[in-house]
């Protein structure tokens, strides 16, 4: 496998640190380096250099190992097993939350929120700003309902 970790003869971790990355680089590019009386290694000097580059710096290694997580399959070689995401967990929880919280005033706010959009738009017919308003009205909603998704204490 190619890539910047191998050019340098790194392992692809998050783990690494800038120190790692510099001290990989200058013992490839001493290694190398085309200025050398053997000649070096053109081709390698040149991988090695482009890896450092996006290697360098803390984005840049966790732009890299995205990019091997996508080759992948969604996981980084000799990295964890990402956990699938799976709607039902987030589903019973908030089922959870409604039904030890306060239904009945969530209700009630969610009831507020449809009765505010649907007269704005009959008192002032569909126009443009109409979206901005239901907008606002489900807004209001989130930002005020979600006191009554809590458990009661």
């Amino acid at each position: 496998m190619t890539g910047p970790f191998h050019a340098l003869g790194l392992p692809a971790s998050a783990e690494l640190t800038d120190d790692d990355i510099r001290s990989a680089w200058r013992r490839i590019a001493a290694a190398t380096h085309p200025d050398r009386e053997d000649g070096g290694d053109p081709a390698a000097f040149a991988a090695a250099a482009a890896a450092y580059t996006l290697l360098r710096t803390t984005a840049g290694r966790g732009e890299a190992l995205a990019d091997l997580s996508d080759r992948a399959g969604g996981r980084v070689p000799d990295g964890p097993v990402p956990r699938t995401k799976t709607l039902a967990p987030a589903a019973a929880t908030i089922a959870w939350r409604i039904r030890h919280g306060r239904p009945v005033r969530l209700a009630a706010r969610l009831l507020a929120a449809a009765a505010g959009g649907t007269l704005a738009v009959a008192a002032t017919g569909w126009q443009p700003a109409s979206a901005a308003l239901i907008t606002g009205a489900l807004t209001w909603l989130l930002l005020t309902g979600r006191h009554d998704l809590a458990a009661r204490r």
